[in-house]
């Protein structure tokens, strides 16, 4: 049964200009003129017998029709997108990792290489931040998530859940909660992060002791740094304990005393509608196989 649709060319003019909000725009996006971009929402009007447009200077606000037809052309040329993404046999492609700076460095870049032999076809770009980015392929493809993993319009996996406890240098001879009262305490806040840090202060309040003093001490952005400095002995770190299980196994860091806290899971998530692409199938599936933290 054959299809009655308008051009092509009129159906991308329109669509562009709805998302974006102008002729212009659609043009510079199109490589056409503004002229162009107008000539085909006006003949697609013309044929379609409706406004899509309620023009104002400089701007181009979509009718209710316009909205229902750019919704229905963004699903379809996406979905066109993603079948000539499949059907194309790259010799090479790169996707892009968003990852948070601790789960980088004590878990994912020590096993990279496993990656070359998983998919020996792609590179894999890190974009290690704190900051949450856009999962639409111009900030990233794929990104590992510390939350409840409900985020709409994404898959999600849990890699592994996150506890917070206190830890040291055993060259400090911290033995009991008691020992706490006069210690240095290291402090992580990361910044461009938008969920809640586990910090000293809940410790305290878990753990029933008076929480007056734990603004003091050095604070660090990077958690990476912070193990350093508990290494070194220069203090007690509230740490997750997954991204130190190797320290804590060495000895080389000990959790004196607790209590814990539960803090939310690490995720790996990347957007529904790409589900089905072999490359993030495949960086899905390689990341699912490695030892969780803290194992060997």
């Amino acid at each position: 049964m054959s299809r009655r649709l308008p051009s092509l060319s009129a159906l991308r003019a329109f669509e562009a200009a709805a998302r974006l909000g102008g002729a212009k725009q659609a043009a510079a996006e199109l490589s056409v003129t503004p002229t162009a971009i107008s000539h085909q929402i006006r003949k697609l009007e013309d044929q379609l017998g409706c406004a899509l447009f309620v023009r104002r200077p400089r701007q181009l606000d979509p009718t209710a029709e316009g909205r229902a037809l750019q919704g229905a052309l963004a699903r379809a040329f996406d979905g066109i997108a993603d079948a000539v993404a499949q059907v194309r046999q790259p010799t090479r492609r790169a996707l892009t990792l968003s990852v948070t700076p601790g789960v980088a460095s004590r878990w994912l870049v020590p096993r990279m290489h496993l990656l070359g032999v998983a998919c020996p076809e792609l590179d894999l770009h890190l974009q290690v931040s704190h900051a949450p980015v856009a999962l639409d392929g111009s900030g990233a493809d794929l990104a590992i998530r510390y939350g409840d993993g409900r985020w709409p319009g994404l898959v999600s996996h849990l890699l592994f859940d996150n506890v917070f406890a206190p830890v040291c240098s055993p060259a400090l001879g911290i033995g009991g909660i008691g020992d706490l009262r006069g210690a240095t305490l290291l402090h992580f806040a990361p910044a461009g992060s938008v969920s809640s840090v586990i910090d000293w202060s809940a410790w305290h309040r878990l753990a029933g002791l008076p929480d007056h003093d734990t603004g003091a001490g050095p604070v660090f952005s990077d958690e990476t740094h912070v193990i350093s400095a508990a290494l070194g002995g220069q203090g007690v770190a509230l740490m997750s304990l997954p991204l130190i299980g190797d320290e804590l196994a060495s000895g080389a860091l000990v959790q004196p005393f607790g209590p814990v806290i539960q803090a939310p899971g690490f995720h790996l998530v990347y957007p529904q509608r790409r589900a089905d692409d072999p490359w993030i199938a495949g960086v899905r599936d390689w990341i699912l196989s490695l030892p969780r933290p803290g194992a060997p």
